[in-house]
């Protein structure tokens, strides 16, 4: 893969939408286009060729009575809604890398990075996209739209997006969750970091309105490994308490709490039927989205 997939070098980049369609490019390369959905066979309706359709799809009657090209498409290729629902609760400043913590990713990046990339992707197959972010103080609601302007609105949006406290009541609550009666596939991206079940609450409501939901839980490599300094004061990010780490003593019973976290998490979620993917910030962007994409394409 290319060296702009490596976390530390995007962690410095700003250029959000040329990083999507890099990524987007890379992990797509030799790859069969239709990635998130499968060609169906009940016959719905045409739409105009555009450059990267499979000319396979192309209708050369159509073409004879018109001089145009067309695409036939079926019903599970016309256009689905998709939904991002990004937490930007202020744990998801939380930042990958070496023990300073320094020179990693942070959790938040690399969530919109992997928006970025897979609403580009959305749109190249043709379908709506949408974004909610929930957030304290500066929530976005942008509705499912299909259009390479609505895109660039959803791009523009989402570099703006900064980690702050915790999201309120009033969003789990809102229509933008427990929102109108048409179907949507919904895609979370979280840290699983509530306090009060707020997260699972968001999932519920989501899953309850039909859809398909899948989550992305974003962990730092540091918190899978307990890659930390053997002497050190850490803060959490939301509730602002701090603990004393003494990284030897406290090593065993931190991993068997990781252990059942991840459980309980991954388990809740089956039982929901809601799918479940866990992305380590230490992997490439890249390497993470073609791992995903082809493991769901072959359920």
């Amino acid at each position: 893969m290319n060296n702009l997939v490596d976390p530390k070098i995007i962690a410095g980049i700003k250029g959000l939408p040329l990083m999507a369609k890099t990524l987007v490019d890379g992990f797509m390369a030799g790859a069969n286009r239709s990635l998130l959905k499968g060609e169906g066979i009940e016959f719905s309706q045409y739409r105009s060729y555009q450059p990267g359709d499979d000319l396979r799809q192309l209708d050369w009657k159509m073409f004879a009575r018109s001089d145009r090209y067309y695409i036939r498409e079926s019903q599970i290729e016309a256009s689905v809604r998709i939904r991002f629902i990004l937490d930007a609760s202020a744990s998801m400043n939380h930042r990958d890398g070496d023990k300073t913590g320094l020179n990693g990713i942070r959790k938040i990046d690399f969530a919109k990075y992997t928006i970025a990339s897979l609403a580009y992707l959305a749109y190249l197959q043709g379908d709506a996209v949408g974004l909610t972010v929930l957030h304290q103080t500066r929530p976005i609601r942008i509705e499912p739209a299909q259009s390479f302007q609505h895109l660039n609105n959803i791009w523009h949006q989402l570099e703006g997006v900064e980690p702050d406290d915790l999201f309120s009541d009033d969003q789990v609550k809102s229509p933008a969750i427990r929102g109108n009666q048409q179907k949507e596939f919904t895609i979370f991206l979280t840290d699983f970091f509530q306090l009060d079940n707020e997260i699972s609450t968001c999932i519920e409501a989501c899953k309850r309105r039909r859809n398909e939901v899948l989550v992305f839980h974003l962990m730092a490599k540091n918190e899978l490994k307990f890659d930390f300094p053997d002497q050190a004061t850490l803060q959490d990010l939301e509730n602002k308490t701090k603990v004393q780490l003494d990284k030897k003593s406290m090593q065993e019973s931190y991993f068997d709490q990781l252990s059942l976290f991840l459980a309980s998490t991954r388990s809740s979620m089956l039982e929901q039927q809601v799918a479940y993917h866990l992305f380590n910030l230490d992997e490439p962007i890249g390497n993470a989205l073609r791992n995903f994409l082809q493991q769901r394409n072959k359920l």
